[in-house]
This record gives C-alpha cells, structure tokens and sequence, in this order.
C-alpha cells in the first residue's frame, strides 16, 4: 500500500488530545491569563450544521482562547485547525498532526488536500481557517486570502449550505503578556447557500468587516 506522503491523513488521538486540553486549559490558560471573556456565550450553531471558524489572528495564543470558546468540553467537538507547512516540521509537528491540525499550500494547494478539508467541512468538523493567513499584530489591514471562500463553496456542492462564523480575538496587550487579559467575541455568521449572489472579493470584504465588528468588542472587553 503506497505511503501517503501529505501532513494530514492523522485523526485525533484521544489519549494525547485529553492530555493536552487538561494541560493547555486548566493550567495554561488558567495561570497565564488572570481574566478571560467570551462575548455572546449563549451562541449557538444550528444543530447538524457544516461550519468553518474564521477568527482574526493577533496572537500564536489565538488556537487556544478559540479551543477555550469552541473546543470539546463546549461543543464535544475539536476544533481542526489549518495551518502552515512551517508549523508542521519537527516535533511540534508531529503533536499538531495527532491533536487535528493539518496543513495545505495556499498557493497551490493539491487535490488531496482541497478533498481532506472539503470532507471535514462536510462531516460538521469545526474547521478553522484564519483568513488573514498569518499573525497580524497589529491590526494591520490586508486582504482576505481566497481559500476560505473556495473550500466554503467546494463543500456547499455537497451540502445545502455552510456557516461561516466570524470570531474577534483581543488581548489587553498587543503581544500577550502573563497575567494579560484576553476577549473572544463571536460575530454574525454568514451563510453560503445557494441564494449567496457576491464574488470572492465581496464575500472577503464582508467577512472582514464582520471579524473586525467582532474585534472591537472584545477590544473593549480588554480595555483597548
């Protein structure tokens, strides 16, 4: 049987997964973080519900305030977290395989990894694409990139729509410091269907202004 070569194809291991949510969650963050705020908590996505996250991205902290507001012990779904070749060598890489993390070439992103992303959407994962494609600590605005568009609407052929849920992250300083303060608050969602009439460039710019919405009231929260 031939060897697949990609960074993906890795489930979830459960013995691994619960050990890093005990760590991460209840000493990590508990320790770190001296105040922690979840805009919108009585949030809700309707149930059996294909969705991807979208959250702004200001911090390498970001994956584990959205684990905190969308993980397991609040959804008893993991968070599946794209992210970037870089992120996927080595050690690190070998535990962000195991813990659902997959990665896929924003430039030229292969068959088999448009399918693996596409099947996850489709089997109501809670994929979580940062549209910004990298940290930006400073607020800076940049374009959208077009892959979360893309796999939305690859995915909508096989579903009657997708949710795209908007997420603003925020901390009381702008690279996050012990004993910081950090806000998620979560914005209104848009939903791909086959009634959504806008190009990728206008989807972008709504979804943009929707995180930013979002953005600026956890900025609040956190005293920004």
């Amino acid at each position: 049987m031939k060897k697949k070569s990609s960074d993906m194809w890795y489930g979830i291991n459960p013995i691994l997964g619960f050990i890093a949510m005990l760590v991460t969650q209840d000493i990590v963050m508990r320790f770190f973080f001296c105040e922690k705020k979840i805009i919108n908590s009585n949030f809700s996505i309707p149930n059996n519900s294909s969705i991807i996250l979208a959250p702004t991205h200001r911090s390498r902290w970001d994956g584990l305030i959205l684990t905190m507001a969308m993980g397991r012990r609040v959804t008893q779904k993991d968070c599946r977290f794209m992210v970037t070749k870089s992120e996927m060598r080595g050690v690190q890489g070998w535990f962000l395989k195991r813990l659902g993390c997959f990665s896929i070439n924003q430039r030229s992103p292969s068959l088999s990894a448009l399918k693996y992303t596409v099947d996850l959407i489709v089997k109501k994962q809670q994929v979580v694409v940062f549209p910004e494609g990298r940290i930006n600590k400073y607020q800076k605005k940049i374009p959208l990139k077009e892959g979360l568009f893309r796999l939305a609407r690859l995915a909508k052929k096989k579903v009657n729509s997708v949710t795209v849920i908007p997420i603003g992250i925020a901390y009381s300083e702008v690279s996050p410091k012990f004993r910081s303060k950090v806000s998620l608050c979560f914005g209104e969602p848009l939903v791909i269907n086959e009634n959504l009439d806008l190009s990728i460039n206008e989807f972008n710019e709504l979804l943009n202004k929707k995180m930013i919405k979002a953005e600026k009231e956890a900025l609040k929260i956190v005293g920004r």
